[in-house]
């Protein structure tokens, strides 16, 4: 059975790799420098974006060499209009 990409988000196996990015990344924004201190919803949380979207493609998606630290704020507003625009 094919797993829901969306669910990939709540496996150990995400969950290790989101820590592994923050750590490689020092939890700093890697778009804009920012330190990712902030709470949950604040502008400067920490997101593990995927540079190339996943799709729903498994290796793109758990690809460490396809993540970035970035901030809320950046991922919100800057990445996710790139795809709404088709630009990534």
């Amino acid at each position: 059975m094919h797993r829901r990409s969306t669910n990939w988000y709540n496996t150990a196996e995400w969950k290790r790799l989101r820590r592994e990015v923050l750590k490689r990344d020092a939890w700093t924004c890697q778009a804009t420098g920012v330190a990712l201190v902030g709470g949950k919803w604040e502008p400067n949380s920490a997101i593990v974006d995927h540079i190339i979207p996943h799709r729903g493609n498994r290796d793109l998606f758990f690809d460490v060499n396809n993540l970035r630290a970035v901030s809320k704020e950046w991922h919100d507003k800057v990445k996710q209009g790139q795809e709404k625009r088709g630009e990534v």
